[in-house]
């Protein structure tokens, strides 16, 4: 609750079983997101963090629970209403999923063509806008294959963010960049939920960005099917004793309690630069 009363909830996942075929992945999962948060899935290989994914954004169906996506719940929904809650969310995959025939402001415009009747030359600014706040306002008419594995990301997200909606899920936004692309990367995560107000939900095994970016974490563990460990990550990484959850930090970052600074709200402008490195194909 804010201090008002009311609730800042945004995302509630209630009672979420998934499972294929017979075999059960998560069983009985229950978490509440709250409105412009970086909420981060957490957790080694194979414990259903893609699978939960998969499930938040509709691409599959739970066995069982509920999913509430701003008040409207996206398991209960079908056909016309379910476009129009997936309107309200926005999906970076793992590898940018940008189409390679298309320049990259065709690329961020695409669902603006897809679901509004604006004219071309409306799209095309709305893109131009998308791609300066994740600073790429002068890639617009590249191809994809003539960006780096950043650019690619950073573009991913500007056409997530096309429809303005105000859920952003990201899948390893990190995963296969190097360490100087991925903090920026991470700044401009930051900047967008402190400045924009956008919530994000992100899929990540990689512990520094987690620690950087993250208010909140769920720690999923394959044996008990579910959450394991839940909280702010650099207290769980600091003083968490339990043994999954000391597996997973420990993997990274060592000794044992050490630990990052929280983020600072506004310390990272919206439009964060490319680096040298980050633009060389």
């Amino acid at each position: 609750m804010n201090g008002d009363g009311t609730d800042d909830t945004i995302i509630r996942v209630q009672d979420l079983s998934c499972a294929y075929g017979s075999e059960v992945v998560l069983e009985d999962v229950s978490f509440d997101v709250r409105r412009g948060e970086v909420f981060v899935v957490i957790g080694r290989s194979g414990c259903g963090k893609s699978t939960l994914l998969k499930h938040m954004i509709g691409l599959l169906e739970p066995v069982s629970g509920s999913i509430i996506l701003n008040g409207r719940d996206i398991v209960a929904a079908k056909s016309a209403d379910r476009i129009e809650i997936l309107k309200g969310i926005g999906v970076m995959y793992q590898g940018g999923a940008l189409f390679g025939s298309m320049s990259v402001l065709r690329n961020v415009g695409l669902p603006l063509e897809e679901y509004t009747d604006l004219p071309q030359e409306a799209v095309d600014a709305i893109a131009r806008v998308k791609l300066s706040l994740v600073g790429l306002e002068r890639f617009g008419h590249f191809m994809p294959t003539a960006l780096s594995g950043g650019m690619v990301k950073r573009a991913a997200i500007a056409r997530a963010m096309a429809l303005d909606p105000p859920i952003l899920f990201l899948d390893e936004p990190s995963a296969g960049l190097d360490p100087v692309t991925s903090a920026g990367l991470d700044g401009l995560i930051r900047s967008l939920a402190e400045t924009l107000g956008i919530t994000f939900v992100i899929v990540s095994h990689e512990v520094p960005s987690i620690l950087s970016i993250a208010d909140r974490v769920i720690l999923l563990d394959d044996a008990v099917k579910g959450i394991a460990a839940e909280g702010d990550p650099r207290e769980l990484n600091a003083t968490s004793v339990e043994p999954e959850v000391r597996r997973f930090f420990d993997r990274e970052v060592a000794p044992r309690g050490a630990h990052l600074p929280a983020a600072q709200p506004n310390s990272v402008p919206v439009t964060v630069p490319i680096t040298v490195e980050e633009a060389r194909p």
